[in-house]
């Protein structure tokens, strides 16, 4: 349920224009801290997980490897291991729905 939930947020979050896709878009938004979740796909490989995982330490942005890449990419229409959300309403509700997976 929880999962479900989070893949149609993650669609609507894409059509209000507040996702930022792709390896290199998503660490620019984690450097530049506009960044407020990120989603890093649970079979994306590990030093991709890695790398995300430690930008995300170190600029202190919560993060989720709940999804898969297959369920990141139907959600938003593009194939993606990597999503950042920049919208601090949206990041909050995401934190709140992957802690209840976790």
């Amino acid at each position: 349920m929880n999962k479900k939930a989070i893949i149609q947020l993650l669609g609507l979050t894409q059509r209000a224009g507040q996702l930022v896709t792709g390896e290199n878009l998503v660490l620019k938004a984690i450097r530049n801290q506009s960044a407020q979740f990120v989603f890093i796909a649970n079979d994306a490989s590990q030093p991709t997980i890695k790398k995300f995982t430690d930008k995300c330490k170190y600029y202190q942005v919560d993060n989720s490897i709940v999804l898969s890449r297959q369920e990141i990419s139907n959600a938003i229409g593009q194939s993606r291991s990597v999503a950042a959300i920049i919208q601090s309403g949206f990041a909050k509700k995401f934190k709140a729905l992957t802690e209840k997976i976790n």
